[in-house]
């Protein structure tokens, strides 16, 4: 006899971390299970990862079951919530639903990688309703800085979940439609089992603000300034473009938009109906023959990235933008934790040539999209759920989160980590398993897993770097010529003035020196003889491990 129906939730990614989300919600008995996902999205490599370009949550567990899995929920069109759809649909093959703004960021990820005519996207209306086997999805719509936000009621046979996405509560949105309360308040009415829920702001206090201030705050900053101005912010918040593009206007100034993102979600944008009447935005090739007083540039590169417009035009590489002394350059934007050395030598460049640099630490220029602890509070105010599951943050964003649902009497707060299982109902909520999971790494167009031996041997090249020898043996041990040394990555000298390739050869010589002819016969032997020593000999006077490759030819 088959075991009672269950209602679970996995995390394999965004819970004790922010990025890479990916959530499975699961209904039936554990042995036939019926699977739905909700966003699939990517995080960025760091300093940790050298030569990864994006890292995603490893979906083995779902990809093992995926005859079950009934398709993919997008919540909006952040990276973090849709940037790993194109690199993962080949495994999954399950359909995928998503609102018309975020549909069309999708779909050209989708023409990029060649695989637009096989995915089945499915384009569901703001505010719409519809099944997935035992799952019952309604869109309801929020607030966030991008358009579409939405949160899904989902109703089982065992109970509703609202899963939030992520979200604030902007009383005035420059884009889009306002927040309904309403309809969270009767969700909360019909009875609401669990509440998972954005918890990146949870430490700071109060609210997030509205987008209208920024668009007002932009206005003033701009009207008294000389020279030309650039303005950098995330591509994908639109009401933020439109705010930019309106203080523009507003002060006389032409947009030029300067990114390859800046154009696509533009383009995305006027296809789903944002960022409608605006005045025409003025080509790259010609804001040139504009006066400096008169332009006004909407840049990419708000996080220090080194191929974005803005690093291109702070070096002065950039085909068409220039900047120069007496000109100005407004931070639109947060600083995401990990991007503080990027952007910093990022700004001191351009203080360098004389151009101003303006953060939200100096002005009004941003607010956050996500909700502060009285936002949260709201929201636990209308749902009034069973259940509090605090998702998308790091650990210590779970735990306070948890700590602030108990404080609004909220019966159960569970705190997850990637890869736990939480069945909802039936029953009090409880951890009833745990999932495989971890992180793959594009590395060019490669997909590999996190503990993959070329990533392990490039952290270490990036730390210390590499020595390569090569011996070349005749049949009796002999050594024939002298044995060749390469660096890379080394100082030329050590502390005494004595060069680390006359260190490793001194190794080498000492070793052979040591080794009889009738030993020299096994030439992996002798290789990791003198790859130990002459590791040895550099981390003595180094004090660094650096990777050592020895060949040894015979002749």
């Amino acid at each position: 006899m088959s075991e009672a129906n269950e209602l679970v939730f996995l995390p394999l990614g965004g819970t004790g971390e922010i990025g890479m989300n990916l959530n499975l919600y699961g209904f039936g008995p554990p042995d036939a299970r019926k699977w739905m996902m909700v966003d699939l999205g990517v995080t960025f490599s760091d300093l940790r990862t050298p030569g990864i370009d994006v890292i995603m949550a490893d979906p083995s567990f779902i990809e093992e079951r995926r005859e079950d899995l009934l398709g993919i929920v997008l919540t909006h069109g952040h990276e973090d919530h849709i940037g790993a759809v194109a690199h993962l649909w080949p495994s999954l093959r399950c359909d995928v639903y998503a609102t018309p703004f975020t549909a069309e960021l999708v779909k050209a990820k989708l023409i990029e990688a060649g695989i637009e005519q096989e995915v089945p996207l499915k384009i569901v209306e703001l505010g719409s309703r519809f099944t997935l086997g035992p799952f019952d999805i309604e869109l309801v719509t929020l607030t966030h800085s991008i358009p579409e936000p939405n949160a899904l009621a989902i109703r089982t046979p065992l109970g509703l979940v609202m899963h939030t996405g992520d979200w604030k509560i902007d009383p005035d949105p420059v884009v889009g439609d306002d927040i309904d309360i309403e309809r969270l308040t009767q969700l909360g009415q019909e009875g609401v089992r669990a509440l998972v829920c954005d918890s990146t702001n949870v430490f700071s206090p109060g609210e997030s603000g509205s987008e209208a201030d920024v668009a007002k705050g932009l206005t003033e900053l701009i009207k008294d300034m000389k020279g030309r101005v650039a303005v950098t912010t995330f591509a994908s918040n639109v009401a933020r473009l439109e705010s930019v593009i309106r203080a523009a206007e507003a002060c006389g100034r032409h947009v030029v938009l300067a990114g390859r993102a800046m154009h696509r979600v533009t383009t995305a944008a006027r296809k789903t109906g944002y960022l409608q009447n605006l005045p025409p935005i003025v080509p790259e090739d010609e804001a040139g023959y504009l006066p400096p007083e008169n332009v006004l540039y909407l840049c990419t590169g708000s996080q220090g990235e080194p191929r974005a417009a803005l690093a291109r035009i702070a070096t002065d590489n950039h085909p068409h933008v220039t900047l120069s002394e007496g000109d100005t350059v407004i931070f639109s934007s947060r600083m995401i934790p990990g991007n503080d050395v990027e952007i910093y030598e990022l700004q001191n460049l351009l203080a360098e040539r004389g151009i101003r640099v303006i953060t939200e630490k100096d002005h009004f220029v941003h607010v956050s999209g996500h909700p502060c602890r009285d936002e949260l509070a709201r929201m636990y105010q209308w749902i009034k759920p069973e259940v509090a599951v605090p998702v998308h943050g790091e650990a210590r964003h779970l735990l306070e989160h948890a700590e602030l649902a108990r404080e609004l009497q909220v019966p159960q707060a569970m705190v997850l980590k990637n890869g736990l299982m939480l069945r909802l109902a039936p029953g009090p909520a409880e951890i009833i398993d745990e999932a495989p999971n971890g992180r793959l790494y594009l590395d060019g167009d490669i997909l590999m897993p996190s503990w993959d031996p070329a990533v392990q041997e490039r952290r270490k090249l990036a730390f210390a770097g590499s020595v390569f020898v090569t011996l070349v043996l005749d049949g009796q041990g002999k050594v024939l010529g002298e044995p060749q040394v390469r660096l890379l990555g080394l100082p030329e000298e050590d502390g005494s003035g004595i060069s680390f390739e006359e260190r490793a050869l001194d190794a080498i010589d000492d070793v052979l020196d040591r080794l009889p002819l009738r030993k020299r016969k096994d030439d992996a032997a002798v290789a990791e003889l003198l790859r130990r020593a002459v590791r040895g000999a550099i981390r003595r006077e180094w004090g660094k491990k650096a990777a050592v490759e020895v060949i040894v030819t015979r002749v």
